[in-house]
């Protein structure tokens, strides 16, 4: 298995970093040096900057409107995006319904939703948990009853990212009670402009609105908005799970909080103090062995193999190697780290919302999968220990 870059890859890897300082504009710039928040008109901004040039969705095949790269300069194309510190893209268009839809959507349902998921013109958030299921995801209740040419749904969606600003969501929804659960839920397409349709935005721990509670009254879905068989979304459910959890290692979101954690080390006087270099040096290594195992499943995609349950190993060190940088930072800044965002006299000054970072970052083991899940998949499937 060869883990090494090819001097075409390289160039490319070079071409990359060259367009994103000449493309990116000097207020989304300014913002990514300190790693500021992001807004959606920001966020939507950059999307349709990378949409002309050709970028935005380095994963999807030529056939449907994307570059067809190669999984390595997929890797390349992203990883950069990250260290630049880039506006993260929404994944729930690009990374999730669209690569469903490609697999699972007829012909007339891809032609409808995927260029404009590709061009940024429609916005989607996931509808997948609820108030009473979360990490078990097949219990829940969110119903969609047969009605003649379409579905009445009725239920309540919750951590629905940004469904505030979508146009669409899509959703899992039980059209079978009578059968085990996981056998009687569909998958489901949603405008969120249908009447009995509310979504509810909520302040996280963070204090940024980045939830929602999602609620439909006898929201009438047309049949046409169904994608793969009826009761049959489990199937689709989890191959689109397999993606979010890959996208989840984010190395190149860790490197950042690395470089972060060190510039507030220098700031604080304590980068040469053993015990703070030791704490970093630790999470450095924990990074590294990240790095490589994301690259063994990057030498796989080469060869044409499909994320498996080794996608599970990615996102659980992943997610909690981005929560350790941000825990390492906040214990650098002391009592500064309460300031939410960039107040005057923080030390350092130019580090905003790192509480707010922390905050949200909790919930890294939870969404996509909670790392018991994570862990029992793992046992399960690549360690194939009994019982689990």
């Amino acid at each position: 298995m060869d883990l090494s870059f090819s001097s075409d890859d390289l160039r490319f890897r070079d071409e990359v970093r060259a367009w994103i300082a000449e493309s990116l504009p000097a207020d989304l710039c300014a913002k990514a040096d300190v790693d500021a928040h992001f807004d959606m008109e920001e966020v939507m901004r950059w999307h349709k900057l990378l949409h002309a040039k050709g970028w935005v969705a380095p994963h999807w095949p030529t056939q449907f409107g994307g570059p067809g790269l190669p999984p390595t300069r997929r890797f390349i194309l992203t990883e950069e995006l990250e260290l630049a510190g880039t506006p993260s893209l929404s994944p729930f268009g690009l990374s999730m319904v669209g690569p469903a839809i490609m697999q699972f959507g007829a012909p007339e349902q891809q032609q409808r939703f995927l260029p404009k998921i590709l061009s940024g013109e429609e916005v989607w958030c996931q509808g997948y948990s609820e108030p009473g299921a979360g990490s078990d995801l097949a219990s829940l209740r969110t119903t969609a009853a047969d009605d003649g040419d379409a579905f009445v749904v009725n239920g309540q969606k919750t951590w629905t990212t940004y469904a505030q600003y979508a146009d669409w969501i899509f959703c899992l929804v039980r059209t079978d009670g009578n059968v085990k659960k996981q056998a009687g839920i569909s998958f489901v397409l949603i405008d969120m402009r249908t009447p009995g349709v509310e979504a509810r935005p909520m302040l996280t721990i963070g204090h940024t609105p980045a939830f929602c509670d999602t609620f439909f009254e006898n929201v009438r879905v047309p049949k046409t908005q169904l994608i793969g068989p009826l009761h049959g979304g489990w199937t689709v459910a989890k191959a689109l799970l397999g993606h979010e959890r890959t996208l989840i290692a984010a190395v190149g979101h860790s490197q950042r909080a690395i470089r972060r954690v060190k510039r507030i080390a220098a700031a604080q006087g304590v980068l040469d103090d053993p015990s703070w270099r030791g704490r970093i040096a630790r999470l450095e290594i924990q990074l590294r062995a990240l790095q490589m195992a994301n690259y063994r499943t990057l030498a796989g995609a080469a060869l044409g193999h499909a994320p498996g349950p080794e996608s599970s190993i990615l996102k659980l060190r992943g997610s909690e190697i981005l929560q350790n940088a941000f825990e390492l930072a906040m214990d650098l800044m002391g009592p500064d780290a309460l300031a939410w965002f960039n107040e005057p006299g923080v030390v350092p000054e130019l580090e905003q919302s790192v509480a707010s970072s922390y905050c949200y970052n909790r919930a890294t083991t939870i969404y996509g999968g909670s790392s018991e899940i994570q862990k029992n998949i793992i046992a399960k499937l690549i360690l194939g220990l009994p019982g689990a």
